[in-house]
């Protein structure tokens, strides 16, 4: 009889649980989303497509601007797990430092989906999912291009993202594999710019201004943000960039394609920032009680003059 009971508790426990799932799934889901910042055009698009998508669908979004510091993030992250809400999402400021976190999300039940950055943790069942971009293809793709377009001598200026930060890692891998193997290509200058335009102007007037400066041929920026950046200090400098300095970069901005067109770059490889949609695809398809998959990615391109137009920059959504 005591046997029967338990199995008979027991059975009534899951059917509560399986319905409370099922009540809040249609009621409204509840994401809480702890962006960046705002340091650069594609964060604000991604930004735009995070909070656009969700009042399309119909989603309680509680969204955090962490004004770039870790420490905003954790706390909003906390916030959520207090709040009881459905799904957290991030896109990390850098990579470490998130292990305990995200055990209290886990210990809460709550599923974690990463947004555009990765994060280094010593069990990676601490997060369900990775919505974004390969970073370390895209500097590959990089690597690539100014391999085919710019032969296999130049002197190479490195303009690093946010030290520390998943994108700045893996673009700077992505492009040292390919260039490894083409030893006429040399990497002479490399400093961080932390994915903004201001720095990445004044990081370039350092260059500019350093004994190796007749020696820099090629800009590789780790976003387009700082390239933009460069360009002005390159002008400044009396310099054309474009030509004198070919410059690669990785995003895919509106703005970095019209300077493309105008011949004062030359290539961005796209990350595309407007994946608001599938992170609320995997949320929902989450609520109906589907598996949430490891990994979503991107798609995305390589654009230089050779398939940049007016009709393809009018076209663009960010």
């Amino acid at each position: 009889m005591k046997k029967l009971l338990t199995i008979a508790l027991a059975g009534l426990t899951l059917a509560l649980a399986s319905c409370g799932k099922t009540e809040k799934a249609a009621g409204k889901i509840r994401v809480g989303f702890s962006q960046i910042g705002a340091e650069s055009d594609w964060r604000k698009a991604a930004t735009v497509s995070i909070q656009e998508e969700a009042k399309k669908r119909g989603i309680d979004l509680i969204f955090s601007d962490a004004q770039q510091k870790q420490e905003n993030q954790i706390k909003a992250i906390r916030s959520f797990i207090a709040q009881g809400v459905d799904v957290i999402s991030f896109s990390p400021v850098v990579a470490t430092g998130f292990e305990d976190v995200l055990k209290e999300a886990k210990a809460a039940g709550i599923p974690v989906i990463l947004f555009d950055r990765k994060v280094t943790v010593s069990d990676d069942s601490l997060y369900a999912c990775y919505i974004g971009s390969d970073c370390t293809e895209e500097g590959r793709r990089a690597a690539r291009w100014v391999v085919e377009n710019v032969g296999e001598n130049a002197g190479i200026a490195e303009l690093v993202g946010t030290v520390g930060s998943g994108p700045a890692i893996e673009r700077k891998k992505g492009f040292e594999e390919i260039i490894k193997d083409h030893p006429g290509l040399k990497i002479i200058k490399s400093q961080s710019g932390d994915f903004t335009r201001s720095q990445g102007k004044e990081v370039m007037e350092q260059f500019l201004k350093s004994p190796e400066r007749d020696q820099i041929t090629v800009l590789f920026a780790h976003n387009d943000d700082m390239a933009l950046g460069a360009i002005q200090a390159i002008e400044e400098a009396g310099k054309k960039p474009g030509k004198d300095i070919i410059i690669v970069s990785c995003d895919g901005v509106k703005e970095m394609f019209k300077q493309i067109l105008a011949g004062k770059a030359n290539c961005t490889v796209e990350c595309n920032p407007m994946i608001g949609g599938q992170l609320y695809d995997v949320v929902e398809g989450y609520m109906r009680g589907e598996p949430i998959p490891e990994r979503v990615e991107s798609e995305e391109g390589v654009f230089d003059s050779k398939n940049i137009t007016q009709e393809v920059i009018d076209q663009r959504g960010y």
